[in-house]
């Protein structure tokens, strides 16, 4: 077809494992983060799974408890990044998790560590992706992030993300055979 656009299959196995990402989400993760918040933020709890697969890892991400805003116009962003510290002390702010996983000495949004925003609705947030920036296996040990702000996909070195408001410990999940 004259002029059509043709898109350059970089991983044939992509389309061939597009319909079993649901079958996917339905067994155990290959890892698994639970999310609490901090001292001023107590009411945030939730859970973040990652599924090791051929193509990347998907991320499938429910918290509940996330600050809403009755303002109009004002959409519910929180950046949500991995971190290269493996301890969630809310004790501390959660300092102990340290600055984005980037191990490549990334500029920022390019970190391994930097993930989808999270979209809160009345409190709550549910999103599922796929990255190819680390697999299961270079997280385990890391922790997981939400921050209060937006991320701005700009500012160095971490997007004006703002106070981290909850944390998870990334953990290998046990698999049933």
């Amino acid at each position: 077809m004259k002029g059509a656009i043709k898109m350059p299959i970089q991983n044939p196995l992509f389309f061939h494992q597009l319909p079993n990402f649901a079958q996917i989400l339905r067994r155990a993760p290959s890892a698994s983060a639970w999310i609490k918040g901090s001292s001023e933020f107590p009411m945030i709890s939730g859970n973040v799974s990652f599924f090791q697969t051929a193509i990347g890892v998907l991320v499938s991400v429910q918290i509940t408890g996330l600050p809403s805003s009755e303002r109009t116009c004002r959409n519910q962003f929180f950046a949500f990044h991995i971190h290269s510290g493996g301890i969630c002390n809310p004790d501390d702010a959660f300092a102990d998790t340290q600055s984005h996983y980037n191990p490549e000495n990334c500029d920022h949004p390019d970190h391994a560590g930097d993930l989808l925003p999270i979209l809160g609705n009345h409190g709550y947030a549910f999103e599922v992706f796929l990255t190819d920036n680390f697999s299961v296996d270079e997280i385990v040990g890391k922790t997981v992030i939400v921050h209060r702000n937006p991320d701005d996909f700009t500012s160095q070195p971490s997007g004006n993300a703002g106070t981290k408001i909850a944390c998870g410990e990334i953990v290998r999940t046990l698999r049933r055979t």
